[in-house]
């Protein structure tokens, strides 16, 4: 990804600050403004993508002859243009950490060219992450003892969606994912089945099984709904017969009444001898749905296109907003959308107590963990990329602490978000002296 990976007005406000030299150090703060209805808590996600543009960012000699060429930018602008890197620091909350609304995600403190430059990419990293990974969270929720594998590849809006729903996904606790790019990229566990087709490509059910199981002994999970499920499952226990002992042997349910299938699948199972023999159930599954099938004797549930899209809250209201620049604090002031000044800090304490948002610098709070860590400076990365399974442990942790009335599927209650009396007395004193510059100037 390059400098090109932005809005137009973001290279237009960073060529006229390098036409005037505005270059003092800005900090924008990234956050979103309220929760989407139903969520009482927010997973964050998408830090790694934001670090790796930030440390490659750069235009190359083809883009600065577009911007010439296309936007009319003068050859000062496009010197100028060649020679920006990200030089900046960024704090940011890790991955995997539960955050709610008006905290910052991440700051960003640079140069004002490079901080400017860099909005639309974060904003785009961080909002889809977050809202899957969220998403995907309460999907955990909603199935707490059952493994979730992430089936949304084929509907996801792009590919590079597919990749970060995957991520996303094992962030807040799926095993797995069916999408084989992510799983190389990220270490998961690729897990898949069959497909419909494979199954009406033979003359008949029984073919399809015992060719699948001849060519992947290790991986005998059959997908019984392409016709009749139940004879589908009486087809499995025929073909069984002659598998290993050791065969891991499988269905899949993808359609119809997937509790009331379940129930009398695993009894002919069961019947069989075949007790040890998993249920895999997909179809349009969401939070929802796992709800009413927590209950069914399903050891596994892939869940697609609703979780991949956050399909009932597909994005976030998310903001990046400058909160800092030359040593000065700064802020928004439009109705509904006013931004707090200054770098920030959360202070996090234990369960039960509202979080506590402070300049950043503030002392530490005694007995509260403060979540913004520092991650680059210098626009050099502070440590190498981590695993996912260390966001993975991070969000078991933050969701062990986050109270029962926030993890409500329906109606919660977030935790609540306290400024202190620091952050307070600089807002309101900063919000008093614009209005009255601005009055002033327009009388």
């Amino acid at each position: 990804m390059t400098g090109l990976c932005t809005d137009l007005y973001e290279i237009r406000m960073t060529a006229s600050y390098l036409r005037r030299g505005m270059t003092g150090p800005a900090t924008f703060s990234l956050f979103a403004r309220k929760l989407p209805p139903n969520r009482g808590f927010l997973v964050a996600a998408g830090l790694a993508d934001c670090l790796d543009f930030l440390a490659g960012l750069r235009f190359n000699s083809g883009e600065l002859d577009y911007l010439g060429a296309q936007l009319h930018l003068p050859e000062d602008d496009l010197a100028a243009l060649a020679k920006l890197r990200f030089t900046g620091e960024v704090w940011a909350v890790p991955e995997g950490r539960v955050v709610f609304a008006g905290e910052p995600l991440l700051e960003v403190t640079a140069p004002l060219p490079e901080a400017q430059l860099v909005e639309t990419a974060l904003l785009n990293f961080v909002t889809f992450q977050t809202a899957v990974a969220t998403k995907a969270a309460r999907c955990r929720l909603a199935a707490p003892h059952t493994a979730l594998v992430d089936f949304a590849a084929r509907r996801t809006h792009g590919l590079e969606a597919s990749r970060a729903v995957a991520r996303a996904a094992a962030i807040a606790g799926f095993a797995g994912t069916s999408y084989v790019a992510a799983a190389r990229e990220f270490g998961l566990p690729a897990v898949g089945t069959m497909a419909h087709s494979y199954v009406e490509a033979f003359p008949d059910e029984r073919a399809a099984f015992r060719a699948f199981a001849e060519d992947f002994p290790e991986a005998v999970v059959f997908l019984v709904d392409t016709y009749d499920t139940l004879q589908g499952v009486r087809t499995v226990i025929e073909v069984a017969r002659d598998l290993p002992d050791t065969a891991a042997v499988g269905i899949r349910l993808d359609s119809g009444d997937l509790a009331e299938l379940a129930v009398r699948s695993r009894r002919l199972l069961d019947e069989a001898g075949l007790t040890g023999a998993r249920i895999v159930a997909s179809g349009g599954l969401d939070e929802q749905q796992l709800v009413r099938l927590s209950k069914a004797p399903i050891d596994m549930f892939g869940v697609g296109t609703r979780m991949g899209v956050s399909a009932d809250a597909p994005y976030l209201d998310t903001a990046y907003k400058l909160v800092e620049y030359d040593g000065h604090p700064v802020m928004k002031m439009s109705a509904g959308k006013l931004s707090a000044p200054g770098a920030k800090q959360v202070h996090r304490g234990d369960p039960g107590q509202p979080d506590l948002l402070a300049l950043r610098t503030e002392t530490r709070r005694e007995r509260r963990e403060p979540l913004l860590q520092p991650v680059m400076r210098g626009g050099a990365r502070l440590g190498p990329p981590e695993p996912v399974s260390a966001a993975r442990r991070r969000f078991e942790r933050d969701l062990a602490w986050l109270p029962e009335s926030a993890r409500r599927l329906v109606d919660p209650a977030p935790v609540e978000v306290i400024p202190t009396p620091l952050l307070t007395q600089l807002t309101e004193s900063l919000r008093h002296s614009l209005a009255a510059r601005y009055h002033h100037a327009s009388r």
